[in-house]
């Protein structure tokens, strides 16, 4: 009897072919691989907080081990709500309005799948972080992109209005920004929000970064929620995480703050997803978002300590720099160091400088608007940020 050939393209669908693996995640194993300095992947390299470690190993000791409520534990969502009643001044019911996620990324993904239907659009900013795109191929949505233009990350209010259509379900919303660190201003959100409001589109908005800004003279750097805004309440989709305001990337607990009628089918889609982050994680979570306003006040320090640290050495090394007013990350223009595009430029950096970045390519829908820029993290320990300094000044500008 002959075995019939395989053929790997059935077997593979449609929508996983259409997009790659993270490109943010693959510059890590390269950076592994040739024992480059990682500024490449947004994770800490310093340790997390000792009291929240201790919070989360009690909470294991005692056997807090089984699976907590699938939407999240009444204490953690107790705490997110009273957090987003200090911080945004918003009253959010935690038995209707909070599902806890693992991470921010299945929050995103599952508030999508729970809102969006085949066909509808959803409309990104770009450069985006790179999840925001299969996130909408995944929900079987058609992904609709503005550009966020330097060196300011301003985005052309007539495009913008351009793109939104019959069609449109929602628009994402990173602010603070991932990868530029834009901070969106009050005007610009109000532009936004009535735009949702005039044709009835959502706004899935990502406040990862909420904490880490950088004030500035003559600027009004300040965190804005969507949900604040008039009338934007019912129909914004806040999504936030512990990753990187509590340096605890790794235990992937996020949450979605949303309107009844949307929570209901995200916590759906969440129980057939992953059914539940991990309980005693949560209860550290539980301890860590009732810490008191110094302990932000002291990330954004020390943020942007390390912001400051690692600008003037890119600067000095011949980069361009784009200056962040939020978020970690530092979007970079390559031009003057004579590489053909962002990928031969990593592959040379990781390979034979010692530093890991993240190609700018990979946060554009056409990879050649990207082709020129690069992206660096400085989450990272002064030993860390001192080590990539040493290394960088190998590099030399092409007349």
């Amino acid at each position: 009897m002959t075995t019939p050939s395989i053929s790997k393209s059935r077997h593979v669908s449609r929508k996983a072919s259409s997009f790659t693996e993270s490109v943010i995640r693959e510059m890590t194993r390269e950076a592994l691989k040739y024992g480059a300095v990682n500024l490449s992947q947004g994770f800490p390299d310093f340790p997390a907080p000792d009291d929240i470690k201790r919070v989360a190993m009690q909470a294991i000791e005692n056997d807090l081990n089984q699976y907590a409520i699938t939407w999240g534990a009444k204490d953690f969502r107790d705490a997110i709500a009273r957090k987003t009643l200090t911080y945004l001044g918003l009253e959010i019911d935690p038995e209707t309005e909070i599902t806890v996620t693992c991470g921010s990324t299945e929050g995103m993904i599952a508030a999508m799948m729970a809102t969006v239907d085949p066909g509808d659009e959803v409309i990104v900013f770009e450069p985006f972080y790179e999840n925001y795109a299969p996130d909408a191929i995944l929900s079987d949505a058609r992904p609709r992109y503005v550009s966020l233009r330097a060196p300011d990350w301003s985005f052309d209010r007539d495009e913008l209005r351009a793109a939104f259509n019959e069609k449109t379900k929602a628009i994402i919303v990173c602010n603070p920004n991932n990868p530029t660190g834009k901070v969106f201003s009050l005007e610009e959100m109000e532009y936004i929000a009535a735009l949702c409001h005039e044709f009835d589109a959502l706004c899935f908005t990502d406040e990862i970064y909420e904490h880490i800004l950088y004030p500035r003279e003559g600027a009004d750097i300040r965190h804005i929620s969507m949900a604040q805004m008039e009338g934007m309440r019912e129909r914004t989709v806040v999504v936030n995480s512990m990753s990187k305001t509590y340096s605890v990337t790794g235990w992937r607990v996020g949450y979605c703050i949303a309107p009844p009628e949307i929570t209901s089918g995200i916590r759906k889609v969440h129980d057939f997803l992953t059914v539940g982050a991990a309980a005693p994680l949560q209860a550290a979570g539980a301890y860590a978002l009732s810490l008191p306003g110094e302990y932000y006040d002291k990330l954004q320090t020390e943020y942007r300590a390390r912001r400051d640290r690692l600008l003037p050495v890119l600067e000095q090394t011949g980069f361009k720099t784009f200056v962040p007013d939020g978020a970690y990350y530092i979007m970079t223009d390559i031009s003057s160091f004579g590489f053909s595009d962002d990928v031969e430029f990593t592959r040379h950096l990781i390979r034979e400088v010692g530093v890991a970045c993240v190609p700018g390519s990979s946060f554009y829908s056409v990879s050649q608007n990207g082709r020129q820029q690069v992206r660096f993290c400085f989450c990272k320990s002064d030993e860390t940020l001192n080590r990539a300094a040493e290394r960088l000044a190998k590099l030399t500008v092409r007349q």
